[in-house]
Formats: C-alpha cells, sequence, structure tokens
C-alpha cells in the first residue's frame, strides 16, 4: 500500500508558530522534502526533530520525482515543506503534488502559516473574497499589461514580489491603478516585521529609491472597494495616533513618530493625514 504525501505549512519567519499537528507529522515521516535543507535543518533543530532531509525545488524537482515516487510507491510516508508558508503555493511542490496524486499516491495537507493570510489578517482591507495571483512577470511591459487586466477587479487583490522589484512594481501600480489604497507586508512574524499603508505614491515615498528587503507582500483595494479600503485606513490611523497620543501623556511630537513608525507612513503624510481626519497633530 502506498503511502502518504503530508504537504506541510512551516512558520513564515517566528519558529514558534509551527503547529502541533506540523510538528508530530514532521517527527512521524520516513523523510523531509525541502526547498532549503539548510533553513529546514534549522527549524528541526529548534524543535528536536532529527528525520533525515532531501532538496526539492524548482532547479531539481524533475529530477527528485522517481527516487520520491519510489519510496512513497514502497509505504513511506514523506512531507514536503517549502522555505517558509504553504507548499505548492507560489512555492515548489506543486509538481511533486500533481505527481503523487497521479500515482494514486494520498496526498494529505497540513494547514498552518501563510503570508496571504497574514497580511489580509493585518490589512483593514476587505478579506471576505480576495484575490491571489502570485508573482507579477518580471519584465516591466509583462507586468503593466498583467496589471492593467487586473486593474477592474472589485475584490482585494494580493501580490508577492521581489525584493529588488518593489520600486518599480510600484511605480506600476501607481501608473495604471492611481491613488488605490494598498498595505505591503515585509518580513511578516520576523523580528524586523513591518505593514506599511497607503498609495502607491506613499509607500515610494516611504521606502526611497532603493525599495526594500526581505519577503513581501502586497494586498490592494478592490475596484469599488477603495471607499471601503479608505475607511478602514483611516480609523486604524486614528486609533494609532490617539493610543500613541495617550501613551506619550499628550506628547505629540512624540506621539507623532511613534504612530508614523507603527503605520509605515512619513511623519509628512501622518500629519496630512491626521488633518483630513479632523485630528489635531502635533
Amino acid at each position: 500500500m502506498p503511502g502518504t504525501l503530508f504537504v506541510v505549512a512551516t512558520p513564515l519567519g517566528n519558529l514558534d508558530d509551527l503547529s502541533p499537528r506540523a510538528l508530530t507529522t514532521l517527527r512521524s515521516v520516513s523523510a523531509i522534502a525541502c526547498e532549503d535543507t539548510r533553513r529546514t535543518a534549522r527549524l528541526l533543530t529548534r524543535h528536536g526533530v532529527q528525520v533525515p532531509t532531501l532538496s526539492c525545488h524548482k532547479h531539481n524537482e524533475g529530477r527528485r520525482l522517481e527516487s520520491i515516487l519510489r519510496r512513497l510507491r514502497a509505504g513511506e510516508d514523506l512531507a514536503l515543506v517549502s522555505d517558509g508558508g504553504t507548499p505548492a503555493v507560489s512555492d515548489p511542490g506543486a509538481f511533486l503534488v500533481r505527481a503523487a496524486l497521479a500515482e494514486g499516491v494520498r496526498v494529505s495537507p497540513v494547514p498552518g502559516p501563510s503570508a496571504i493570510a497574514a497580511l489580509l489578517s493585518a490589512s483593514g482591507l476587505p478579506a471576505d473574497r480576495y484575490v491571489f495571483d502570485g508573482f507579477l512577470p518580471s519584465r516591466a511591459a509583462a507586468r503593466r499589461r498583467r496589471l492593467r487586466e487586473l486593474r477592474d477587479e472589485p475584490r482585494t487583490l494580493v501580490l508577492f514580489e521581489a525584493p529588488h522589484r518593489l520600486v518599480q512594481t510600484l511605480r506600476d501600480l501607481e501608473e495604471v491603478f492611481g491613488t488605490r489604497e494598498m498595505v505591503l507586508g515585509r518580513e511578516l512574524t520576523k523580528l524586523h516585521e513591518e505593514i506599511l499603508i497607503g498609495t502607491a505614491a506613499g509607500l515610494l515615498a516611504r521606502l526611497g529609491p532603493h525599495g526594500s528587503r526581505g519577503e513581501l507582500t502586497l494586498a490592494i483595494a478592490g475596484r469599488g472597494d477603495e471607499s471601503c479600503a479608505g475607511d478602514a485606513a483611516a480609523r486604524r490611523i486614528a486609533a494609532c495616533w490617539q493610543q500613541f497620543l495617550q501613551e506619550t501623556g499628550g506628547d505629540r511630537r512624540a506621539a507623532l513618530r511613534r504612530a508614523a513608525k507603527a503605520l509605515g507612513l512619513g511623519r509628512a503624510e501622518l500629519q496630512r493625514r491626521l488633518a483630513e481626519l479632523g485630528e489635531d497633530g502635533p
């Protein structure tokens, strides 16, 4: 009888986000197929898991396929993980999953961390309906063409982006989407996590010409949801301002500094928004 291929979601960054079921599964399998054995080794060491690993990434997935399927046919249970989040969702693994299903192998998901859900939950944008479009094309013309195709999408749009393309992507978003509200998540759950809100132009001003480092997820208000997204952002800004105003004992300059950092907005942009909301800035 064939074994089971467990598709195991692993932490985006904070190693304590590994679920108890995922930990039990990783301890129970014969081997773990992973995107980067060194990165997975840190997770396994943190949780005391002593199970062999084998690399299975986009550059060697085809070569590894037969040896992995052979083990599954022989009745071994194996786990599939990526560097973080859920395998096969804009990550390596989909090729292996399809091949295992074609062989009649049971594929069982062990759900957990997801950059998509993590950002949506903290974005203030509508998340009852959304569209995930993965990574945009790397070539400028193809990227702008894809953005024009997505421009009239009424649902919240979620994208991944590489750090070295972020600035150009935001410029393209400013050109195609205009002043649409968006939320940028950087290094979610990690030590230097940032969640920045604003328009494409506002994010560009905040980030500067060199963009950002780390893993990036971007959520964009859908066409027709601009007012809803704007209302949510306004409530978040007002609540944050009032919180820091209280914590600093009414020191408006200190409150502005702290609120700007927490919201991922420049101080001038925050002052402008507070004025629009009728809040008394410094």
